[in-house]
């Protein structure tokens, strides 16, 4: 078989002096559509093999990934950037149809999901992964390391957290916040201990408490200042307490 990219004889299905697909096909519309879906969201087939494993053994998942397991995995910053899209769409549809169709919730709340989401979760990443370098300084993972290691745990939270939100077209005003800090706590504790290899995992559970607990009221508090800040901006009637991220 001769390549049609570099034009060696060649046998299998890749190329060894390229590693141009033997078996390329002709260009169809599905194809086509795959392209521009790839394009997109930088997904491949590791995305559901991701998922899973971060659902069934978080921690332990970040560790094979760091450790180079990393070929059956997806790449944690094409991960963050499906789930930070799927959380913004969550959130910002739920509290769209709540305001509008059940006269509840938060004016400031729909335009801040609108157009400073993407900014908050933009930064959600460098204000967690400092944090929990902060505490845990001392492990065997350099900054970079607890950061993949914090795109992956988001990547699972953030629409975890945001389909928290469901429950408001039962009860239209009611205040999720705290179970989610209770749902990111008990994933974040599992994750933690499973991630940090430390001999005495009662500290690690310390240090993760204390984490999520400053990086959920950094997070909230950020959403806070900047929905009031609409609201006093663009003069938007609103209620004392504002829901949650």
């Amino acid at each position: 078989m001769v390549c049609k990219s570099c034009h060696q004889e060649v046998s299998g299905k890749y190329c060894s002096n390229c590693g141009q697909s033997l078996a390329e096909g002709k260009i169809t519309v599905p194809s086509l559509l795959h392209e521009v879906f790839h394009l997109f969201t930088h997904l491949d087939h590791g995305i559901l093999h991701t998922i899973s494993a971060l659902i069934k053994k978080p921690g332990l998942m970040q560790r094979e990934y760091i450790q180079g397991d990393r070929a059956k995995h997806q790449k944690p910053f094409s991960m963050y950037f499906v789930a930070a899209t799927a959380t913004a769409l969550i959130l910002y549809w739920i509290n769209h149809i709540v305001t509008d169709y059940y006269h509840a919730g938060e004016a400031g709340e729909v335009v801040f999901f609108n157009k400073y989401l993407v900014m908050t979760l933009l930064v959600t990443v460098p204000i967690s992964t400092l944090i929990v370098y902060a505490f845990f300084f001392n492990s065997e993972y350099n900054f970079a390391e607890i950061g993949v290691m914090q795109l992956y745990t988001l990547s699972v939270l953030l629409p975890m957290v945001a389909c928290i939100s469901l429950v408001k077209f039962i009860w239209h005003d009611f205040e999720t916040r705290y179970i989610e800090f209770l749902l990111i706590l008990i994933y974040s504790m599992i994750t933690f201990y499973n991630f940090f290899d430390y001999q005495r995992k009662w500290k690690v559970l310390l240090k993760c408490l204390l984490t999520s607990a400053i990086f959920f009221f950094s997070i909230t508090q950020l959403q806070d200042f900047i929905v009031h800040y609409i609201v006093a901006l663009c003069d938007i009637p609103h209620k004392s307490d504002t829901n949650s991220v």
